[in-house]
């Protein structure tokens, strides 16, 4: 598509990967070592909150020690010097968009370096490790701070927001991502019902990368930076 006025971009594990980011669902991904049920549910969480809390912390440190690659600097270089609206959600917690440059983002699925307070439920910059003795900075109180992560069974943050710029944009990316976890999987769909043109960056051919007009499949340093140049350029 040529000359969109207005981009949205999903991105997805695989934009992180060659950071050095674990993913989830690949053979030696992250779902192959935990449980998902022990370390990403409420009910995991309120059996053993230690465990919760040291995958998370584990997590956190390791994000820390990793840098944005090209792929990431791409899209805050799109941001910065594209004449239209270019908004980013992403499913990834880390905040390797952030340090690329990328300031019009959506974190779908809530962020590493934030706690979210079960009692004022204010949302707070969080960097070190956290644990259950932990103080709110907000409201002070102790005992029930816990990673602000979208769990499964828990709704991810800013549905209606997205929802209107998937209506509402001419172009839409989806970046890294495997396709089979809904609601994101589901955005293709909704953008092509309202007449947005689509296109699958990846590794590999997602799921759903049939419902897409356009793919694109390779590393995302590669693949990723090339759309960009093509999209400044007006190709």
């Amino acid at each position: 598509m040529r000359h969109p006025k207005s981009i949205l971009i999903l991105t997805g594990a695989g934009i992180s990967a060659e950071s050095g980011v674990d993913t989830f669902r690949d053979k030696d991904g992250i779902w192959s070592k935990y449980d998902y049920r022990d370390v990403a549910t409420p009910e995991g969480f309120a059996r053993n909150p230690k465990l919760v809390y040291d995958f998370y912390n584990m997590r956190r440190r390791g994000v820390a020690k990793v840098k944005p690659n090209a792929a990431h600097d791409a899209l805050a270089r799109l941001e910065r010097e594209f004449s239209g609206e270019v908004l980013i959600v992403t499913q990834n917690i880390d905040n390797l968009h952030e340090r690329a440059g990328s300031r019009n983002l959506i974190h779908m699925h809530g962020e590493l370096e934030s706690a979210l307070c079960k009692v004022c439920e204010c949302r707070s910059y969080w960097a070190d490790d956290m644990e259950q003795g932990s103080a709110c900075p907000a409201c002070g109180t102790v005992g029930y701070l816990r990673p602000d992560i979208v769990w499964f069974g828990e709704m991810p943050y800013q549905m209606d927001r997205i929802h209107h710029a998937l209506a509402n944009c001419d172009l839409f990316l989806s970046i890294g991502t495997s396709g089979n976890v809904y609601p994101a999987a589901g955005f293709v769909d909704y953008a092509r019902a309202h007449d947005v043109h689509t296109v699958e960056l990846n590794l590999e051919p997602s799921e759903g990368h049939s419902v897409f007009n356009d793919a694109i499949h390779g590393k995302a340093t590669k693949i990723v930076p090339e759309y960009v140049d093509r999209i400044l350029m007006g190709l």
